[in-house]
């Protein structure tokens, strides 16, 4: 049950950000198909399926998308989805056969989502990249941490997950809306550096106005405030 119950939705199968959109969309009841690697590993860091949180509540089916078969199913399952989504470097969909024009010439509605770390092209489009990468070129990684200490990694939440995945999804689920208005599905080009300088949107803001330093550590947001940071304390139980 849930708001998407209905949708079919094609997942190719990657880490981090996709993982995560996949996650999100199925969480709200749509149908998500998980296309993954024969024999493969897909989670990146190791876990074990039963541990593989992420990827909950929709079944996976191995194809070799090097093969022609592999191609002709996924292509076969577009046919009736309503959006698929991948995460690979750009240009390697097209390269299979798989891009955008061969799975929306088959369904004219359907809605492709992609995601990457710079964006489909561009200086640093085929730049390799990680999620501090992506966070540090916003200005978020220099504006987390202690004052007089280095930045500190925000886990992977602030690029991957926060200004990827999240993003991706809302991405989908706005072209969703629009191609059940038009029968015309769309492109989505998700970056993780867009999304995660958008996150910082109040913060460029507060900087232009001069109520914001680039000094991490003191700021009422950032752990200067006594009201907003955090506290070592003892339990009584």
């Amino acid at each position: 049950m849930g708001p998407l119950q209905g949708f079919k939705i094609i997942e190719v199968a990657g880490i981090g950000p996709t993982q995560f959109c996949g996650m999100l969309l199925a969480d709200m009841g749509a149908s998500v198909i998980r296309i993954t690697r024969p024999g493969g590993n897909d989670t990146g860091v190791g876990l074990s399926g039963k541990f593989n949180l992420m990827n909950r509540s929709r079944p996976s089916i191995p194809l070799d998308l090097k093969t022609a078969s592999g191609v002709g199913t996924l292509l076969k399952l577009c046919d009736t989805a309503d959006a698929l989504f991948e995460g690979f470097r750009p240009g390697v969909m097209e390269r299979l056969g798989l891009g955008p024009d061969e799975c929306r010439q088959r369904n004219r509605r359907l809605v492709y989502g992609r995601m990457t770390g710079w964006g489909q092209d561009g200086p640093l489009a085929d730049t390799a990249g990680h999620d501090a990468n992506y966070a540090a070129l916003t200005g978020a990684l220099a504006a987390i941490g202690e004052k007089d200490a280095g930045p500190t990694i925000p886990l992977n939440l602030v690029a991957d997950f926060g200004g990827g995945g999240a993003y991706l999804a809302m991405g989908i689920l706005a072209a969703l809306l629009e191609a059940s208005r038009s029968g015309e599905g769309q492109v989505i080009d998700a970056a993780m550096v867009d999304g995660a300088a958008s996150l910082m949107t109040l913060f460029y803001g507060l900087h232009a106005a001069g109520i914001w330093r680039d000094e991490r550590g003191s700021n009422f947001l950032d752990g200067a405030a006594p009201f907003y940071r955090a506290y070592r304390t003892t339990s009584s139980w």
